[in-house]
This record gives C-alpha cells, sequence and structure tokens, in this order.
C-alpha cells in the first residue's frame, strides 16, 4: 500500500481509504452486516488506515457496522472519519444531540477526521447560523475529535470562499477524470493544496460509472493502451496521479473490489501516467461525455422522494439506454424490476429533490425523459 503524509502531524495516510456509503447489501438491499465488517477488516488488513462513514449513511446503520468492524483491536489501526449533518439541525444546541449519536452508534470516544457534510451554499449559511466552528472547536479542545475538515458539493467559487474562511486540518471532494472542471475539480483541488489543506477525494469511480457495463465504444479506446488495465485501475490511477491528494476514498461493496483497489493503490506514484496514457483517458472521458445524459452518481441525496419515484434507478436505466444501443431488454428490466408506484411519470415537477441534488441535475426535466422512454 502507498502512503502519503499528513503533513500537519507527519501522519502516515493510506492512498486507498475504505468508504461505507455502499457497503454490501443482502438480497433486501439493506446492509449486510457480516460482509461489510469481512471487507473492511480485510482492507486494514492489507494496510488502509482510513475509514470515511456519515450520519446519513444507510440509515444510520453504516456507522454501527463501522464501529463493530473497528472492535478487537482494529480502531487502533486507523483514523475514523465521520461527519456533521448540519441540514437536521434546527438551532445550534441539536448538533450535540447529533455528535452524540454518533459516538454512540460507533461505540467510539473519538473520532480522528470530522467533517462538516456536504457544504453547498444554503449548507454553508446554515454551517455559520449554527455556530458550527464553535461547537467543532469545543469538541476539539475536549478531545473528542482530532482534525476539522468539510466535504462539498458546488461550484468552485464557493469552494474558494469555504477555504478561504476557516483554518481546516483538510477537505473532501469529488474528483474523477469525468469531473475535472465539476464543482471543486481540478482548480480547486490546486487552490487547496496552496493553502497548505490535504485533500480526501471521494467518488474516484464516479459511483461505480466507470466501471460498470463498459460500452465498446468505450473498451475500444482503453484497448489502444499499451498496458492493459481494468477500468477501475485506470480511473484510481488517474487520481493517485495527482499529489495534491492525500487519500481515495472507495466505496467498495464486495471483498473483491477491495481487493482490487488494494492492489492497483499498491503501486500507484504521483506523476506517474505517461502522456499517451493521459491522451487514452481524455479520449475514454470524451466518448462517455457524449452518451451519458445525466451524469448521475447513485449517491441518493435527493431521496426519498415525496411521490415516491425511485429518482436514482430511473436515471439508471435512462442513461443504460443510450449507453446500450436502446436495447429493449433495458426497457424490459425496468418494469420487471420497478414497482410501477416508483415510476418516473409519477414525477409532478415539485423539486423538492433538485434542492438536495449533489450533482445539481435538473431531475423533473430528466423524470419526464425517463418516463417517455422506459415507460
Amino acid at each position: 500500500m502507498q502512503y502519503r503524509t499528513f503533513e500537519k502531524t507527519g501522519e502516515k495516510i493510506s492512498l486507498l481509504g475504505i468508504g461505507t456509503m455502499r457497503l454490501p447489501q443482502n438480497a433486501d438491499g439493506t446492509a449486510n452486516e457480516a460482509e461489510a465488517i469481512k471487507m473492511i477488516r480485510a482492507g486494514i488488513d492489507a494496510g488502509v488506515n482510513y475509514v470515511d462513514t456519515a450520519y446519513m449513511y444507510h440509515d444510520g446503520v453504516s456507522e454501527v457496522i463501522t464501529g463493530k468492524a473497528l472492535k478487537d483491536g482494529y480502531r487502533e489501526k486507523v483514523l475514523l472519519a465521520d461527519k456533521m449533518p448540519v441540514w437536521f439541525a434546527k438551532e445550534p444546541a441539536a448538533l450535540q444531540g447529533i455528535f452524540d449519536t454518533q459516538l454512540e452508534r460507533l461505540d467510539v470516544q473519538m473520532i480522528d477526521m470530522y467533517l462538516i457534510h456536504n457544504i453547498n451554499k444554503p449548507i454553508w449559511k446554515k454551517v455559520q447560523e449554527l455556530n458550527t466552528f464553535d461547537f467543532l472547536e469545543k469538541k476539539k479542545a475536549e478531545g473528542k475529535i482530532k482534525h476539522i475538515g468539510f466535504s462539498f458539493h458546488d461550484d468552485l467559487s464557493l469552494f474558494k470562499e469555504v477555504i478561504d474562511a476557516y483554518p481546516w486540518d483538510f477537505c473532501q471532494i469529488q474528483f474523477n477524470y469525468m469531473d475535472v472542471n465539476f464543482q471543486a475539480g481540478l482548480e480547486g483541488l490546486k487552490y487547496a493544496a496552496s493553502k497548505g489543506i490535504p485533500v480526501v477525494v471521494m467518488e474516484p469511480l464516479r459511483g461505480g460509472k466507470l466501471t460498470d457495463r463498459i460500452p465498446e465504444s468505450i473498451q475500444e479506446v482503453w484497448n489502444q493502451a499499451d498496458i492493459k488495465r481494468t477500468p477501475a485501475e485506470w480511473a484510481l490511477r488517474w487520481v493517485a496521479n495527482f499529489p495534491e491528494v492525500l487519500t481515495i476514498l472507495s466505496g467498495t461493496s464486495s471483498v473483491a473490489q477491495l481487493t482490487e483497489n488494494v492492489k492497483v493503490l499498491s503501486d500507484a506514484a504521483p506523476n506517474s501516467l505517461t502522456d499517451k496514457e493521459h491522451a487514452i483517458i481524455q479520449q475514454v472521458s470524451d466518448a462517455y461525455n457524449n452518451l451519458i445524459k445525466y451524469a448521475c452518481t447513485n449517491c441518493r441525496y435527493c431521496m426519498p422522494c415525496p411521490q415516491k419515484v425511485n429518482i436514482p434507478i430511473s436515471i439508471t436505466y435512462y442513461n443504460e439506454w443510450f449507453l446500450y444501443g436502446q436495447n429493449e431488454k433495458i426497457k424490459d428490466q425496468f418494469m420487471a424490476f420497478v414497482p410501477e408506484k416508483s415510476w418516473p411519470s409519477k414525477c409532478v415537477g415539485c423539486k423538492v429533490c433538485e434542492e438536495k441534488c449533489l450533482q445539481h441535475l435538473p431531475i423533473a426535466e430528466a423524470m419526464k425523459a425517463a418516463a417517455e422512454v422506459l415507460e
């Protein structure tokens, strides 16, 4: 495993971090606790020492499972990251209740890396209204958290404003070869680094979209490379190529996926991709952008829908309709596996989901388009 230095403390942090937003699942969609614990511990045994969770992942179950995975001596081997969802707090005093719940779920006394979750314009305003920094600094003084950071999903100008507003210990951004100019993007990565703020990367595989069911036209581009690699390896190596990146969170959902990621990032050195490899990755990015209609990462922040529309799955099938040559089997699968009550035609255009979408997608428009194609 490659390690990079957290300059503030001199700590060595594994280039691969374990994200717990997409844990292994049971047939009914709930998190498979036994498999998840097995996966997290397998990663730590292989040298991963950064584990990330959040209050809302798997409706809170992620924190519980993460806490259980870190029993039996594993807690001492990792930096544990968790996040404050300020949007659940109606007043400053509510922050304490949320934090106490997190410590209880995790069954720990301290969280190493604590982030303000999902900063965008409305949440940034609320961060200030709730005196969130005072609360975090109090927890730090009490020894309940070690490092204060934030995760981000908005435009570059806001990112720079947030970076300049507080002496952050670290930050977390979405970054992959499809999102060079999206949200904080490459310029944000460089800006944070210029301020001495380490960057944790999330969504390196764009929620699995860069690795699942590779279209033939995309694979033909990958085949041009002199060194043959899987799409996951290409995506991870692209992110690892940037020395400004501290660690890369991969939300794996199986031991096999985790094992592949560990192998890739065991020898992925910064500035190691060749000019030809960069050119091939850019060709792939261009090809994908020509195929994908709506760049959803399946983070599910848009859910639940007041009309019970399954927004992420509707967008997934709609994108696949174009990714895979308008194959009728895609429509058949949609109608067979998605209950009619959750079909996109149930959308009334209220746009509540659009206010929460991390990718700022026109979801109401997407639901209308998906209904026309899939139903």
